[in-house]
């Protein structure tokens, strides 16, 4: 039998016409990462790598988007009996003593249902591992997962899955795009950006110098997810004053004017209808198609993955700051501050990052020694 194990990349429902870019993109964080891999290829409808380390090459492969789930796997020709019996050693090395299990098989089954491998793996289990005083479960009630994934030719039993980031892959949209990050709910929605596939550049604004340190620790979540080994990234300080909703207004129009100063055809707003007036939007939209740009409002289609996606890009620690922000409450349209933009504009510092363990002290001792 077969032992080797290899990384199988469902990719999500939206990326299924994508498969291409995804593949690219994989083969691309793998060598960031410093991966050795032998090879990225499709089997049908997922993808299989074949790789020195699976465990630490789905890790890396599970910072890219378009991804349903992540499995390590191992390969066996689709047929019945070799199917029912690599199903039933795997699962034999997984349970613990008195677990309940359930057998689910999925994909392209050929002479025989997915249902008769399901039941026929589930009796070897039970028969050949009695020892173990395991017990088949139900969908609703279960303690292990033993799945399994027929291609035409394959059949890729699961010893280890993951959840994958959805979306669809980076760089699907061809369109370069600017973002700025200056807060929680901002980098939400450059998250957001990148997630939906555009090629997205990266600002930074703040006010205070105190602030870098908090800003520094959100950038190093997001930039591995750019699929690049060095970032170039702008920052600039505007001295707006931090207190009060209407400032926070001024402040967030101020970055637009920023935005659209630059050369990017497309501009990712970090706006939500659920926290922002419609007065408000409809005035950033109004000022970005003024300037022959064309607005993207990622936050538009988010609720309460708000959070999700805070904790995904690890800000559990400032969900209470980026609660904050959501609840604003002013149908206020406070102009761009004219002369602190300018003042901003003269402010521009460029640093490239090289993607790493070190991004928080290298951006900011980038900053001081610029």
């Amino acid at each position: 039998m077969n032992e080797i194990s290899y990384v199988i990349v469902f990719p999500t429902i939206f990326s299924k016409n994508k498969i291409s870019q995804l593949v690219i993109n994989i083969k691309k964080i793998l060598k960031i990462k410093n991966q050795q891999f032998k090879s990225v290829k499709r089997d049908g409808d997922i993808i299989l790598v074949d790789v020195n380390d699976p465990v630490f090459a789905s890790s890396a492969i599970n910072l890219l988007f378009g991804i349903e789930k992540i499995v390590i796997a191992r390969q066996v020709k689709n047929n019945f009996q070799g199917v029912v019996s690599e199903i039933t050693s795997v699962g034999g090395n997984l349970l613990l003593k008195g677990e309940k299990f359930l057998v689910k098989v999925e994909g392209t089954s050929k002479g025989f249902l997915t249902k008769d491998i399901e039941i026929a793996a589930t009796s070897s289990i039970i028969e050949k591992k009695s020892k173990l005083g395991a017990h088949p479960g139900t969908d609703d009630n279960y303690d292990k997962l033993l799945y399994t994934y027929l291609t035409k030719n394959n059949a890729y039993i699961c010893i280890f899955s993951d959840k994958g980031r959805g979306g669809i892959p980076n760089h699907s949209q061809s369109q370069k795009t600017i973002c700025a990050i200056y807060d929680e709910i901002s980098a939400v929605s450059c998250f957001e950006t990148i997630k939906q596939g555009y090629d997205t550049k990266i600002i930074v604004c703040y006010r205070q110098k105190s602030e870098l340190m908090n800003l520094a620790k959100i950038i190093n979540q997001i930039i591995p997810r750019l699929v690049q080994e060095n970032i170039e990234l702008e920052f600039y300080q505007l001295k707006i004053k931090p207190n009060g909703i209407k400032n926070y207004l001024t402040y967030v129009n101020s970055i637009l004017e920023i935005m659209l100063q630059h050369s990017s055809d497309h501009v990712s707003l970090a706006l939500s209808p659920l926290v922002f007036s419609t007065d408000f939007i409809d005035n950033s939209l109004k000022q970005t198609f003024q300037r022959k740009k064309i607005p993207i409002v990622p936050l538009s289609g988010v609720d309460i993955e708000l959070f999700s996606d805070a904790k995904e890009i690890g800000l559990e620690r400032n969900l209470k700051k980026l609660e904050k922000i959501v609840t604003i409450t002013s149908n206020e349209v406070p102009a761009f501050a004219k002369k602190e933009v300018e003042f901003a504009l003269k402010t521009k510092k460029i640093i490239s990052v090289k993607v790493g363990s070190n991004n928080v002290h290298d951006i900011l001792d980038s900053l001081e020694n610029h």
